[in-house]
């Protein structure tokens, strides 16, 4: 018998049968229903509903009651109800893999077809497309403030302050129930834990979390820490919504302290991570971010240690050479070089002394000697007429030239006591400064002879112990032949051959009777 598909008209009409069948067909005597028409079987009505199902497209929302997710099937299987009914629901992997998947409590829109599964007699919802409910008017609005701080240059690198190399405060702002903080708390303190933590535990999720998570910005500010983590666990796009907040948002970009940012996981990003100054995917990653890891800490003080060290032997070095230049200088060599130019000086002034003497008493010898050969002169031709007159005019020349040259004696008198004042005075200066600068000198070379002393004691202890004689008072000897040459091997004497051995506490004398080789 032929069938033939009635028109749709909302309503399960199913299949008519042909009533100009064959008289020789075998369903001619099956019974008739009471209208006439012959009842369906089982798999005839299933298949009437799977027909007339799977060409309404319809799109529903729901809440997710159930999820079976296996990577063993080929599908996604979870249920969707509202307050009076519940939907089974499947949807192909290749189309689940491009959504962000489903949890129990979401409220999703999908779009989709009902189908049938006659031999099960189950019915599911195959989904084509499947979104959060309402997150569609949310990413736009996210999207818009995004390209709106965007705009204004807030997500611009260059304005982003860079994080220390080695914070000594940091500031946590996150849950103070969540799994975050625990995560922050031991990753700082297998890092390092050297630097202090300053909690603040605000909501992070919630109609007020924005607020509450800007006083926590403030309250590490107020607390001066180096570096702020703002973090939190992964979440729903609903969830993450308060980090999408614009007052949060301009709170991070106007806080002069870095923000280290780690809100949920890698997928999920947030306009707070975009205007942080660093973000990074999770809780764990910011803390991993903002402490120094032990290969950087050993390898930043082995630099300095390096520097230090290099610096140390460079001030070494130098006062070495410094003090090497000094010992070759001319002073350190011959003392008397401190004084050779007060010595001169003193020569000089003594040369010139004499001089001046020599000089001030030459005009007055050549008028002495003046006087007296006219003197000499008058008296031959006057002296017998005049002798009495003579010798009082002598007399009167006498007196007169003894006047006159007492000034000068006086005078030379003083120069020759003030000198003799002076030089002793000056001479005990200059011995004064020659004891303390030879008193300098012998400390600074006794100093120098130390590391030559331990030098040469350690000679002498090497020399000691390579001695032949430390050898004989072991109880060896040492045989010499007659002109003191060691006698090594037996070649070097023959019998009758005098020679001599020395032992530790003397020499003996012998005489070679015979020669015996070493076999």
């Amino acid at each position: 018998m032929a069938y033939r598909k009635a028109p749709h008209t909302g309503a399960s009409t199913g299949y008519l049968p042909n009533l100009t069948s064959s008289a020789g067909d075998s369903r001619a005597d099956e019974p008739q229903a009471a209208d006439g028409k012959r009842p369906l079987t089982v798999s005839e009505a299933m298949n009437l509903a799977k027909g007339a199902l799977e060409h309404i497209t319809v799109t529903i929302v729901g809440e997710v009651s159930e999820v079976n997710v296996k990577r063993g099937y080929k599908a996604a299987y979870f249920t969707v109800k509202d307050a009076s009914a519940a939907l089974p629901c499947m949807m192909w992997f290749n189309r689940y893999d491009k959504t962000d998947g489903v949890t129990i409590g979401m409220k999703v829109e999908m779009t989709g077809r009902f189908t049938l599964y006659p031999k099960q007699g189950r019915m599911n919802f195959d989904v084509f497309t499947l979104k959060q409910a309402g997150e569609g008017d949310l990413r736009k609005k996210v999207a818009d403030l995004a390209r709106k701080l965007q705009n204004e240059g807030l997500m611009d690198p260059a304005r982003k302050v860079p994080v220390p190399a080695f914070p000594e405060r940091i500031g946590v702002v996150t849950s103070p129930r969540g799994d975050a903080v625990h995560d922050v708390l031991r990753t700082l303190r297998r890092r390092f834990p050297v630097a202090t933590v300053q909690v603040a535990g605000v909501p992070v999720e919630g109609e007020h979390a924005a607020e509450y998570m800007i006083e926590g910005l403030r309250a590490c500010y107020r607390a001066k820490v180096d570096v702020i983590l703002l973090v939190r666990g992964g979440g729903s796009f609903e969830n993450l919504m308060p980090f999408n907040d614009e007052a949060l948002c301009r709170a991070i970009v106007a806080c002069p302290i870095p923000i280290v940012t780690g809100i949920g996981h890698e997928p999920d990003t947030t306009i707070a991570d975009m205007v942080a100054d660093v973000r990074q995917s999770t809780p764990t990653g910011a803390a991993l971010f903002v402490s120094p890891s032990q290969d950087m800490l050993e390898e930043t003080f082995g630099t300095y240690a390096a520097s230090l060290a290099s610096g140390v032997q460079y001030a070494i070095d130098r006062a070495a050479m410094n003090v090497r230049r000094a010992e070759d200088r001319p002073l350190f060599k011959d003392p008397h070089t401190l004084f050779a130019t007060d010595e001169l000086t003193l020569d000089m002034t003594q040369d010139r002394l004499e001089r001046l003497l020599a000089g001030a008493t030459v005009p007055f010898a050549t008028q002495v000697d003046t006087a007296a050969a006219r003197l000499a002169r008058s008296l031959e031709a006057t002296t017998a007429p005049h002798r009495n007159q003579l010798d009082v005019a002598a007399g009167r020349l006498t007196r007169s030239l003894a006047g006159a040259t007492t000034p000068f004696e006086r005078d030379l008198e003083v120069t020759s006591a003030r000198l003799a004042r002076a030089l002793p005075l000056g001479i005990s200066r200059d011995k004064t400064a020659v004891d303390t600068l030879e008193a300098r000198m012998r400390t600074v070379a006794g100093g120098m002879l130390d590391p030559f002393n331990h030098e040469l004691a350690l000679s002498a202890g090497r020399m000691h112990d390579l001695s032949p004689l430390t050898v004989l008072s072991r109880g060896y000897a040492m045989a010499t032949d007659g002109e003191g040459h060691v006698v090594k091997n037996v070649d070097q004497v023959k019998p009758g051959d005098r020679i001599e051995v020395r032992v530790s506490d003397g020499s003996l004398d012998c005489t070679v009777d015979a020669l015996q080789p070493a076999e």
